[in-house]
């Protein structure tokens, strides 16, 4: 992995949800290759399941757009290995990171999602049930 991506401890999902820096991590493993699931991440489709209607992710520095309110800035880009986006779930939301980080598993890819920053620890566990569903739509796109 490249040396920019930031390493985010394995423990971060058993993190206290209320003020805890560690933030939210989201996991799931997927049974097609790392360049098969990185293109899914990048294609409409893909992103639209995790980042919701309307999100297209171009390269390091581009804007993105929900149609149900989140936006942010594409922050990092590394093909198949990770995508890390600013998050503000609305206009005047406060700023936070989603981390996409993809790695082989067996003859599968495990993804990794990290939300850290402020703004998650309002609704820890409703940031966890929003990502564990947004991995849920991934895979379920994946497949179809």
């Amino acid at each position: 992995m490249s040396s920019s991506t930031q390493s985010i401890p394995e423990n971060a999902e058993d993190a206290d949800f209320e003020g805890s820096p560690a933030g939210v991590h989201s996991t799931l493993t997927v049974g097609a290759p790392v360049d098969e699931v990185w293109r899914h991440l990048v294609s409409s489709r893909g992103t639209e399941a995790l980042l919701g209607p309307g999100v297209t992710l171009g390269s390091k520095g581009e804007s993105w757009h929900s149609a149900d309110g989140p936006h942010g800035v594409v922050r990092s880009y590394h093909p198949m290995e990770q995508i890390r986006v600013s998050w503000h779930p609305h206009e005047d939301g406060p700023l936070s990171i989603v981390d996409l980080q993809l790695k082989p598993d067996g003859e599968g890819t495990r993804v990794d999602l990290y939300h850290e920053g402020q703004g998650i620890a309002e609704d820890g566990a409703g940031d966890k049930s929003r990502w564990d569903e947004a991995l849920g739509r991934f895979a379920d796109a994946l497949d179809s």
